[in-house]
């Protein structure tokens, strides 16, 4: 069981890449926001609220790394579906790199 300084860490851990977890999800396929949010929970085991989500993904699309799409459903009103733009895969490729540099260089120490 982790203590409470381990969860916490985690937690900031977490927060701290959310970015990078939203761009590597949508990479796969694009989503709504709340199905982003149950495709986090579900694959990554993170707990992330609407309120948390729908500023970063307004943030991401304002750096041109995300756009979206009104899809009109059967029943109820249309769903807006975020898909990364090629300025996000460039820049989810960089994160992806600079995670790799920074584990290499801890495990140096």
């Amino acid at each position: 069981m982790k203590n409470e300084f381990l969860k916490n860490w985690d937690t900031q851990l977490k927060k701290g890449l959310l970015p990078f977890f939203v761009l590597q999800a949508l990479s796969q396929k694009e989503c709504y926001g709340y199905e982003l949010i149950q495709t986090l929970k579900d694959s990554l085991g993170i707990e992330v609220t609407e309120s948390t989500i729908y500023p970063l993904l307004i943030r991401l699309m304002n750096d041109s790394l995300l756009v979206f799409k009104w899809v009109e459903q059967q029943s109820g009103i249309p769903r807006k579906y975020y898909f990364i733009t090629d300025e996000g895969k460039s820049n989810l490729a960089a994160m992806q790199e600079a995670i790799v540099e920074i584990t290499k260089k801890a495990q140096k120490q």
